[in-house]
């Protein structure tokens, strides 16, 4: 599949996610914790969020997460900082990260869906912020210019592009000297048979192109990076969406022992070196 074709793939289903909240549903992989019987009992993306930061934003941007772990609850953001969302959906990260960073900070949510732009930028009016702008664009070409983001953060979408090498040099070129890489992300451990990655992208929807946990790290430094890290948030085991995969017609069983624990949600961190202002001064 194309790099083209896999964008508007995500855009579709990000697009459908936006307009069922709007429409009074759910994004079915939401943050909140999804209801018995519903179909949706996606280990990924439940229960990331917890009671008091979900009732510090307006429901339907709770609805709408899409992600696979709580980079705002990991990751160090300080008052006055410049924060930016790679991929920020329905704006539930933004808006936290907004609350953070308070009234001398900015907080940036950075998406390329019409539909979740719009439901982001509703959940803004209703949350009172003042510090938080949506754009519109694609996480492999930022629209900010160089050295000009404190922290970026994402939340399981960096394994949704097809050029990933592209959207580290990105997020690498827009951080200050000194700022700081902090995202979650799915990663996978070890060698899959091509076979069992494609089955299994029936479970885990938020995995897609998900990178082997070393090859992240390779590429974070290939991109300038340095004090690079992958911190295992949560480990996921068969059983944990053995009626998710059963809907979908797969034998649990005869795939277990491929990818049992070789699926993980990861918080992903690294720093621009200090010295450094742009691409290519820190190889």
């Amino acid at each position: 599949m194309s790099t083209i074709d896999i964008r508007e793939v995500v855009k579709e289903k990000y697009g459908e996610a936006a307009l069922r909240v709007t429409s009074g549903g759910s994004s079915c992989c939401g943050a909140a914790a999804a209801p018995a019987g519903s179909g949706c009992g996606d280990p990924i993306t439940s229960n990331l969020y917890d009671a008091d930061q979900r009732g510090e934003l307006p429901e339907t941007a709770v609805l709408a997460s899409l992600g696979c772990g709580n980079p705002t609850a990991l990751a160090q953001l300080n008052a006055g900082e410049t924060v930016l969302d790679l991929g920020s959906g329905g704006g539930i990260d933004v808006l936290l990260s907004g609350r953070r960073v308070g009234p001398t900070g900015r907080a940036y949510g950075l998406d390329m869906t019409d539909e979740m732009l719009a439901l982001a930028r509703e959940n803004l009016s209703k949350s009172g912020l003042t510090n938080v702008e949506f754009l519109k664009g694609e996480i492999e070409n930022i629209p900010l210019p160089d050295n000009s983001v404190d922290v970026v953060i994402s939340n399981c979408v960096i394994n949704l592009s097809a050029d990933k090498d592209r959207v580290l040099r990105e997020a690498f070129r827009v951080l200050k000297p000194g700022g700081r890489f902090a995202v979650s992300d799915v990663v996978t451990r070890g060698e899959m048979l091509p076979e069992i990655r494609q089955s299994v992208l029936l479970w885990v929807g938020c995995l897609a192109g998900a990178l082997e946990e070393n090859d992240y790290r390779n590429k974070l430094a290939a991109a300038g990076f340095a004090e690079i890290g992958v911190e295992p948030t949560r480990i996921y085991r068969v059983g944990d969406a053995r009626e998710f995969l059963a809907g979908q017609g797969i034998d649990v069983d005869a795939i277990a022992p491929q990818v049992d624990g070789k699926f993980l949600s990861a918080f992903v961190r690294a720093v621009k070196p200090a010295g450094c202002s742009g691409p290519g001064c820190c190889g």
